[in-house]
């Protein structure tokens, strides 16, 4: 059995970013009457994994376009946002369900010390928004190779 080191400043992280989801959607849901899906604020499901030289993050936003998503840095925070619009089209009396959401979305990540914000490169394709957080050089891990006499 192997042994995972804990890390109790991940389980903050994680808490803070659910904290800040859950205002985020009870404000927004409380100026948009809370009852509309179709007007209502909604919260892409984001993926996030780490390589010995970066951070990725991989944000799910079928129906929106490039042009709709609007990705900040400020204070060590990355702040994704945008909009998905409604259907124009559909008259709203003519639906009999709504469970895809529509509306502006917000997401925001704290960015550790070891990323260059000023690398930051953001792909959009397929509907997946892909985000890359290059590591700074000296954070990098590097092989140190032993000398043998």
């Amino acid at each position: 059995m192997a042994l995972a080191k804990w890390d109790p400043m991940k389980d903050l992280i994680n808490l803070q970013e659910r904290m800040n989801r859950l205002f985020e959607d009870s404000l927004l849901r409380s100026q948009t009457g809370g009852e509309d899906l179709t007007l209502g604020a909604w919260s892409p499901a984001v993926d996030i994994y780490e390589e010995p030289d970066k951070i990725v993050l991989r944000a799910d936003l079928p129906g929106v376009q490039a042009d709709q998503i609007r990705l900040k840095v400020e204070n060590s925070t990355l702040t994704m946002s945008g909009d998905r619009p409604s259907e124009k089209n559909i008259e709203k009396e003519n639906y009999h369900r709504v469970e895809r959401q529509y509306g502006t979305f917000v997401r925001s990540f704290s960015l550790p010390g070891s990323v260059d914000s000023d690398t930051i490169r953001a792909e959009h394709r397929d509907g997946v928004l892909e985000i890359t957080l290059l590591k700074l050089e000296g954070s990098r891990p590097k092989d140190i190779k032993i000398q043998v006499d």
